[in-house]
């Protein structure tokens, strides 16, 4: 799947998708979330902080980011980042969708189990038009 980067970087935009999906995160956690490295994640931060993007505070002694809620186009970031999120969550289903050769005019193959004929195992039965691969 090809991740999109609108906002400079795939690091910064996986952290502002995870903080609109979370609400608030710490570096930690949106690096092992993310699967990158801390320091990549911190500089991220930085970055997002220093342009507006997202705010932090100290809670004791851990830094908790969160998207700033004053930055001026915050209803319209909030918007994008959830059909950002939606588009990536379908190419993500997309991608599991078991991938068969398809010829013009034969049935798609079924993805959903449940509804194949019981006793047909776990591939398509040949008897309703699908060919023997």
């Amino acid at each position: 799947m090809r991740e999109s980067s609108p906002f400079g970087s795939r690091s910064r935009s996986r952290i502002l998708l995870a903080l609109s999906d979370l609400g608030f995160s710490y570096p930690r956690a949106l690096a092992r979330r993310l699967d990158s490295p801390i320091f990549a994640v911190r500089k991220a931060l930085e970055g997002l902080e220093r342009d507006g993007l997202v705010s932090s505070r100290l809670v004791g002694r851990t830094r908790v980011y969160t998207l700033d809620s004053s930055y001026v186009a915050f209803k319209e970031l909030a918007a994008y980042l959830g059909r950002l999120a939606r588009a990536e969550a379908e190419a993500a289903a997309t991608e599991q969708i078991q991938s068969r050769p398809h010829f013009p005019g034969s049935p798609l193959p079924i993805t959903d189990l449940s509804s194949a004929k019981a006793g047909s195992g776990p591939g398509p039965d040949p008897d309703e038009g699908w060919r023997n691969w």
